[in-house]
């Protein structure tokens, strides 16, 4: 606190002089986090960015435009040393490959960036037993509000250092620590300075082999983040079972917007345990309790309260082991979430002849832009159910069908839906045993202008398409003007011989001007084509990826 104070001191007097350069201190506050942890910043201001001043206690007050020069050009020539450019109040090296050098020279440069916001040194191995350096200068950027420090092989004293510096950034509002795994078993030490009124919106913990006493700690903590928006606790396998003391803790976060429980070992007590927080999470938008693959039975007489979350737009189920009954609780449920906007139901295989009324029901989902039932063992008449109703999902930009065999000779009853869907950028088709007709009906609506705005397209593992077929799709694939990524791989056990279809293809591409990727995997090119395929590389200016994985 000595320190501090004698810092803002010092910056008191050195306000008073003049400079030729623009202080940083320009620009407005920080944006405020979005739930898929985009941070939007503003242009690139070099000339900007280093403060005149240097408000540390034994650093003297730059007295000369050749100092502050000199500490501008050192700035920009070690942003320019790792291929980054100076971005307002923000110092990004995520995944710089720092050395132990080039930490040294970020540390010697913090005393010049007294208005920093966001420092993000994330993926940078080196980091790792080297962060007090760091931590010991926090006080220099106390207005810090953003701190990314994932997978940066976090040692336990780092961990220690950290947790004594985050008391000199009162500001900080996004703390990422995931993929560090010595945080686990000491998240206390981290987070025990935390006081009630944090600013913290943010709070990333993914895959930090947090225990079930961590899992304890944060339940007890929450309350006391009473501005938490997002809760990221994924592929923590152990902390279920603290589930009771998070929920309880959760109920306190009135604010939440996001919560993501993803592969964090639930069982179907966690439903019940969760769904009686739920009816104090009104502000909720995305709730992912994916691969949790105990779940599976916890949804048949606690899901009710998920109907409280009426301004839910993503819910994330997939590889959660539903049972049939689950399906049909969550049938009563679902539907009523009329702000739904994505909904993975992917890789729950007992769906395929429990979900029918479920699948009719989506029709009461008009805002849902993506729907994820792959891998889910449909059958006849759960799949007619889902064609039928997604004819009423006009806002749908993702479908993704995939490991359905059951589309196969049936891609007609999409008919209207792929007619009708103005909006669809992603179609997804891989393994569906799609047969020739299939094919033919694709290229017929393609052909009448319909899917114009497609970016992306998956029909690989389809083997049982004839050259017919393929030279039907290829001849009218270019009115696809937004394509971006095309796959018709070959299943990995099968190899087959390319035919003419190829010729079309190739031409198809030169009136596509957004593709980058297309997937050929296990097609075998004939010599004669396989130097068209050079030739074409070699004559357009254009990158094109053709991943075939080395033709045979």
């Amino acid at each position: 606190m000595s320190q501090t104070r004698k810092n803002t001191s010092s910056e008191g007097e050195t306000k008073r002089q003049t400079s030729s350069v623009n202080k940083f201190l320009r620009g407005s506050k920080a944006e405020s986090r979005k739930e898929n942890n985009d941070l939007k910043t503003t242009d690139s201001q070099p000339s900007n960015w280093i403060q005149k001043t240097a408000p540390s206690e034994t650093a003297k007050p730059l007295s000369s435009e050749m100092e502050l020069r000199s500490s501008m050009e050192k700035y920009e020539q070690f942003l320019q040393k790792l291929g980054k450019k100076a971005v307002n109040k923000c110092l990004d090296l995520n995944n710089c490959g720092l050395t132990t050098a080039d930490m040294k020279e970020m540390v010697a440069l913090l005393p010049f960036l007294p208005d920093l916001e966001e420092l993000d040194i994330s993926w940078n191995d080196f980091v790792g037993g080297t962060l007090h350096s760091i931590t010991q200068q926090m006080h220099l950027v106390s207005k810090l509000k953003i701190l990314r420090l994932g997978s940066c092989r976090l040692t336990t004293d780092d961990v220690q250092a950290l947790g004594e510096a985050l008391e000199m950034i009162p500001e900080l509002e996004e703390l990422n620590l995931s993929w560090n795994s010595k945080v686990g078993g000491n998240l206390p030490l981290i987070l025990q300075k935390f006081q009630k009124g944090s600013k913290i919106q943010m709070l990333e913990l993914v895959d930090c082999t947090l225990t079930s006493e961590d899992g304890t700690f944060l339940g007890q903590l929450l309350p006391m983040l009473q501005s938490l928006e997002v809760l990221d606790l994924s592929i923590n396998r152990d902390i279920g079972g603290s589930l009771n003391s998070i929920a309880q803790g959760l109920k306190s976060t009135s604010n939440l917007k996001v919560l993501k429980l993803h592969s964090c070992g639930l069982s179907q007590k966690s439903v019940k345990v969760l769904d009686a927080a739920f009816r104090y999470l009104a502000e909720l938008r995305k709730l992912d309790l994916s691969c949790n693959k105990d779940l599976g039975g916890g949804f048949e007489d606690s899901s009710a309260q998920l109907v409280m979350l009426k301004h839910l737009q993503v819910l994330d189920l997939h590889q959660c082991s539903l049972t049939a009954d689950d399906v049909m609780s969550l049938t009563q449920v679902i539907p009523l979430l009329s702000n739904l906007q994505e909904l993975d139901l992917s890789a729950n295989r007992k769906m395929g002849s429990s979900s029918e009324n479920l699948l009719s029901r989506l029709r009461f989902l008009p805002a849902l832009k993506s729907l994820v039932v792959n891998n889910c063992a449909l059958e006849s008449e759960t799949f007619t159910a889902l064609a039928e109703s997604s004819v009423h999902l006009s806002a749908l930009e993702v479908f993704n069908l995939s490991w359905n065999k059951c589309v196969g000779g049936n891609l007609k009853l999409l008919l209207e839906t792929l007619k009708l869907s103005m909006s669809l950028r992603v179609l997804r088709l891989s393994s569906c045993s799609l047969v020739t007709e299939d094919m033919v009906l694709l290229a017929s609506v393609i052909q009448t202008g319909h899917l114009a705005k497609l970016r992306k397209l998956d029909l690989s593992y389809n083997d049982s398409i004839c050259d017919a077929g393929w030279t039907m799709f290829c001849q009218n694939v270019r009115f696809l003007k937004e394509l971006i990524e095309l796959d018709i791989s070959l299943r990995p056990s099968n190899f087959r011989d390319c035919g003419q279809w190829f010729r079309h293809l190739l031409c198809a591409v030169t009136k596509l001007p957004q593709i980058t990727e297309i997937g050929m995997k296990r097609w075998i090119l004939p010599a004669s084509q396989e130097e068209e395929l050079e030739c074409f590389d070699q004559d357009k200016k254009r990158s094109i990826h053709f991943d075939h994985g080395g033709f045979q």
